[in-house]
């Protein structure tokens, strides 16, 4: 049973992922909550699921040519540069901090997510009368 569970998480977050809504969110409360893996432990095992996954989605992208590479690069290299700045940083955090801050970033994201959903909503009423 442990196995389909883990199957249907694996699936739930790569669809998440595809459609954009952050697949690695699911991966990591499940593996921090539900098999009270440490941080970053769940982070690493997130990382390396993320890269296949992402590898899949980015040739689906640009197949349909939804990338703009002028836009991407600068991104991608100031990203690789918050990669490595965060893995020196994270060592010298408490994991209960790490958890903490994950948290709150999850929540900091729903909020903005459901404010956006009412707010559009608002502004279709508005222009409907």
């Amino acid at each position: 049973m442990e196995i389909i569970l883990k199957n249907v998480v694996g699936m739930i977050a790569g669809f998440l992922g595809a459609i954009g809504v952050g697949g690695g969110s699911v991966l990591i409360l499940y593996l921090t909550l539900f098999l009270t893996m440490p941080q970053l432990e769940a982070q690493g095992i997130n990382l390396l699921f993320f890269i296949p996954c992402s590898i899949v989605g980015l040739c689906f992208h640009i197949k349909h040519q939804l990338v703009d590479f002028k836009q991407a690069i600068p991104l991608v290299i100031f990203g690789i540069a918050g990669v490595i700045l965060g893995f020196f940083l994270n060592r010298h955090f408490d994991e209960s901090l790490l958890r903490n801050l994950f948290g709150a970033f999850i929540i900091l994201i729903a909020a903005t997510q459901i404010y956006s959903l009412f707010k559009s909503k608002n502004s279709t009423l508005n222009t409907e009368h």
